[in-house]
């Protein structure tokens, strides 16, 4: 695992300052701390900070082909790069290492382009070809590994594994894009499509770019899909022991490495199988770890231990408070842009906990989102069945008015918070899924923003993302459609974000087995009846893991990794949150009506109501402005 950056001239042969390319790669520093080295050529240069994981001694990089001419900088590791290598060798290649590095290369070398169709694993690259005068970018099909970039308007055109590689970039526009700003309220994260700054673009999962001398307006070009169309066909009892099948060859690929390899256990479903996994294809132990916290309404410690025992791994657990909210500078500066899934705080925790005694985790996750999961698929897939038995008129006529007229109830039970039941009812599929997944829902952004924002905005809306991905899925139903825009939108943008981020922050690898792409795709090919099933989800999934895991752990309720930031907003943190009404980045931005926002979060505190996502997501962009010295007044105004 690495960070890259790098700069390409594509009209003159102006050459990086070698400070600048230095200060774009160190300060990726904590992606590789193992080592440094740099390329650089007329109009071109190329940055690498290294974490030795495989071929520790012969692995440098940037690294050369044979004859000098091809130059690679790579994040990432590639699973079957033996395979591959032998398919090379086959053709002709000569190898002088043993090191996916290498393999990409020649693949390169073999096939152009088409090189990221042989190639499984998880990986950012960019690739110098001096012969052809082009710079070749490669993201992953999943989007495990990041890769942010900025074409500079000259010509010249900079990339880097996180976006803080770029902002070293002299003079690179600060300027904020205001349509992230409504993404980022919507979902709590910034889709891959946009960036919070406006002149820097992240390359899509499953994309390459290619850029070439004297050209420009290149695209980024999209080489991998998947459908959810129920093609793949068979009993549920041969199905479920085909699908234990690959997910031991996903799990044994990633064990391959010259460094320690442990694991994450929470004690849920996907990571439990993963460490039962392991186990029976390691001699040793495996070392896994967990954290939990001193509340047991958040604690999964015990679940975990079930685990650990039945499998007699290396097990180490820490526990960690419920008010431990120091760490919220910490994930500002690792992400940059503004991050707001608060399960990023014990998830930086436990890869803290394994890098003490290892180099790489392997993670559970990437089930929910290929086998339907979420407690959201159930309850979608439910007010699914209302909408298609009253016609469109009468959804909006009857259930609009009463998610109009229903009241807020944040602090009643459940049963009696129906607001948002009877507005996505009335909604049309797609808009509704958007609806489930939006963190601070549409009615509660239009009274937030300032009328100068929504200005800026321009009449745009987060929402048209999601459902365009979901109108033109492949897709046999609404659950694959909904799953087909999880995979595509929340994956990257959330979950392996979060993962990434908070791994790299402490140099640890993590692998995620059950994302690889042969497994996901299989997965999504499985009849959506085996997906979802009578309200369980990833019923097949665990059909297939109950000779391995006991019931308690297969079919208790969901937990996710949370922490009680409703409770730090009405204590530690709320004084924290009402200084932003005066003298904060967000105050002076322009974008907010903070006389609203300062009544959301005194209504919360008196707990009237649950603002705390409003209020997270108030307090990371605050970070985030700060962190990279935007000016949002500014970039309003131009």
């Amino acid at each position: 695992m690495c960070g890259i950056a790098g700069y390409f001239d594509q009209r003159e042969h102006r050459t990086i300052p070698e400070p600048v390319l230095r200060a774009m790669t160190d300060i990726l520093a904590h992606r590789g701390p193992d080592g440094s080295g740099f390329y650089r050529a007329p109009g071109v240069g190329l940055g690498h900070r290294r974490l030795s994981i495989i071929d520790i001694a012969g692995g440098v990089q940037p690294m050369p082909s044979e004859d000098g001419k091809v130059q690679i900088v790579f994040n990432g590791e590639i699973y079957n790069f033996r395979e591959v290598r032998k398919e090379l060798q086959a053709l002709g290649h000569v190898f002088r290492r043993d090191s996916d590095t290498e393999v990409i290369i020649e693949a390169w070398r073999a096939w152009g382009e088409a090189c990221v169709d042989k190639l499984r694993g998880m990986f950012a690259f960019a690739i110098w070809d001096e012969g052809a005068r082009m710079l070749f970018l490669a993201r992953d099909r999943l989007g495990v590994k990041p890769l942010y970039y900025a074409d500079l308007g000259d010509g010249r055109f900079i990339f880097g594994s996180e976006l803080k590689a770029l902002l070293k970039w002299p003079g690179l526009s600060r300027a904020i894009d205001p349509r992230a700003i409504e993404d980022y309220f919507a979902y709590g994260y910034i889709p891959d499509d946009k960036c919070l700054l406006s002149a820097v673009s992240k390359l899509p999962a499953g994309h390459t770019l290619t850029l070439r001398w004297g050209q420009s307006g290149a695209k980024p070009r999209a080489y991998w899909d998947i459908a959810f169309d129920g093609h793949v066909k068979g009993t549920p009892e041969a199905l479920a022991e085909e699908l234990t099948a690959r997910m031991r060859e996903a799990v044994a690929l990633r064990l391959v490495a010259d460094v320690p390899v442990g694991a994450f256990l929470s004690g849920g479903v996907d990571s439990s199988a993963v460490v039962a996994l392991m186990a029976g294809l390691i001699d040793t132990p495996v070392n896994s770890c967990s954290i939990g916290f001193d509340d047991p309404a958040y604690d999964e410690t015990g679940h975990a231990e079930t685990i650990a025992k039945r499998y007699a791994t290396h097990h180490r657990a820490r526990t960690v408070t419920t008010d431990d909210y120091g760490l919220i500078d910490t994930l500002v500066q690792a992400f940059d842009e503004p991050f707001a899934d608060a399960s990023a705080l014990p998830t930086y925790r436990v890869s803290e906990l394994a890098r003490e005694t290892v180099t790489v985790a392997l993670s559970g996750d990437g089930a929910d989102e290929a086998m339907a999961g979420y407690r959201r698929y159930r309850l979608y897939m439910n007010e699914e069945r209302v909408r298609g038995s009253l016609s469109a008129g009468l959804r909006q006529s009857v259930f609009g008015r009463l998610g109009r007229a229903w009241p807020k109830l944040d602090w009643a039970p459940r049963m009696f918070r129906a607001k948002s039941t009877f507005e996505a009812i009335a909604m049309d599929s797609a808009e509704a899924y958007f609806h489930a997944v939006s963190v601070t829902p549409d009615r509660i952004r239009s009274r937030l923003f300032s009328d100068s924002l929504k200005r800026e905005i321009g009449g745009y809306w987060a929402g048209t993302l999601y459902t365009d991905t979901m109108r033109a899925a492949p897709a046999d139903d609404m659950l694959g459609r909904a799953q087909y825009a999880d995979l595509k939108v929340w994956l990257p943008g959330d979950i392996l974000t979060k993962v990434d981020r908070t791994s790299m922050a402490v140099s640890l690898e993590a692998r995620e087995p059950l994302l690889d792409h042969e497994l996901v795709s299989w997965m999504a090919g499985l009849p959506s009846d085996l997906r979802l099933r009578g309200g369980e989800g990833k019923w097949l999934l665990k059909k297939a893991m109950e000779p391995y895991l006991p019931r308690e752990i297969l079919y208790r309720r969901k937990m996710g990794f949370s922490v009680p930031i409703d409770r730090w907003f009405r204590g530690a943190l709320a004084d924290r949150v009402a200084a932003l009404a005066n003298g904060s980045n967000v105050a002076g931005s322009g974008w907010f009506d903070m006389t609203y926002f300062s009544a959301c979060a005194a209504a919360h505190r008196s707990g009237r109501a649950d603002h705390s996502r409003l209020l997270w997501q108030m307090l990371m962009l605050e970070g985030s402005l700060a962190a990279l010295a935007a000016t949002p007044a500014a970039a309003l105004a131009a």
